[in-house]
């Protein structure tokens, strides 16, 4: 593995790992509003109660932190596990109502902690293209 992908696995792989180790037990009313917030990108995941979401995203976070740090889980893998995840987190920021300016893009106070998602879809995007011009190169 390149050191440029070594750095671009290890920053969100340690951020997301260490926030889904954080979520483990949480509560059920934490979970409600979580999902409530969530289900505006994912709908689907509205069909499960707050005790499996909680569950589903603490599990979630940890098996995509763990792919992004594990340097046997191939890049490509690990860049298309962070799409995934940062893809659904742009997504409800994208969809929840006070989160974007106007414009639909911008964030408001309240939609810039989200909107920080961008940067891990970028990353994401450039572990795929990255792994992709690395096998050309081969």
């Amino acid at each position: 593995m390149s050191l440029t992908n070594t750095i671009l696995r290890a920053v969100p792989g340690a951020f997301i790992l260490n926030s889904g180790i954080g979520k483990l037990g949480m509560d059920a009313e934490t979970a409600e509003s979580m999902q409530g917030m969530a289900v505006q990108g994912v709908p689907p995941l509205g069909k499960l109660s707050p005790e499996q979401f909680a569950k589903f995203l603490s599990y979630g976070e940890i098996a995509v932190g763990a792919a992004l740090l594990l340097p046997f889980v191939p890049t490509r893998l690990a860049g298309l596990a962070l799409a995934g995840f940062s893809g659904s987190m742009v997504s409800m920021y994208l969809r929840t109502p006070g989160m974007t300016q106007s414009d639909g893009v911008r964030p408001t106070q309240e939609g810039t902690a989200i909107a920080k998602d961008t940067w891990m879809l970028a990353i994401a995007g450039a572990l795929l293209l990255n792994q992709s011009r690395s096998k050309k190169n081969d």
